[in-house]
């Protein structure tokens, strides 16, 4: 996992947020997935973050990292967070993963299946897939109700 500082064009909304990669960054910005969760703007940039510089060998204790591990990069890296947010991330992380057991995968025919669900052509049930941000909001302006998740999400066909 890598964390990156975000900030929305209007500049007034700073906000932190978690990929998979730089690459699952790119694709989701490219995609128009990533909106400022204050004003829901998305032209969402990379804010400017101070690098983590390590100190000189004499001037700090020395860490041992496995470089093969992303893992140990990522929390060797990652600011230590309060207990309560940590506490709060991993209930959000267990509700949105029962909900999505209850819910069909439908991938990118996420607005075409809300649609035909909406309209009677389908039968009802929970669904979740990916549509761009337009799609969405114009699923929202047909009063097809529509949310993103709270948490990443990694689809299906992208798992071992």
């Amino acid at each position: 996992m890598i964390s990156f500082d975000l900030i929305c064009t209007s500049g007034h909304h700073r906000f932190e947020g978690w990929f998979g990669s730089s690459t699952d960054y790119d694709q989701q910005l490219a995609e128009g997935l990533l909106a400022c969760p204050v004003c829901g703007d998305t032209g969402v940039r990379k804010a400017v973050m101070a690098p983590n510089v390590a100190r000189k060998g004499n001037q700090a204790p020395s860490v041992q990292r496995d470089n093969n591990s992303d893992e140990a990069v990522a929390v060797a890296n990652m600011p230590e967070m309060p207990a309560e947010m940590v506490e709060m991330i991993g209930k959000v992380a267990q509700m949105q993963a029962k909900m999505l057991e209850q819910s069909d995968w439908v991938g990118d025919r996420f607005a075409d299946e809300a649609r035909a669900i909406h309209y009677g052509d389908a039968p009802e049930r929970t669904i979740h897939g990916s549509t761009t941000v337009d799609d969405a909001r114009e699923l929202h302006e047909e009063g097809i109700a529509v949310a993103p998740l709270p948490l990443p999400f990694l689809p299906p066909e992208a798992k071992n």
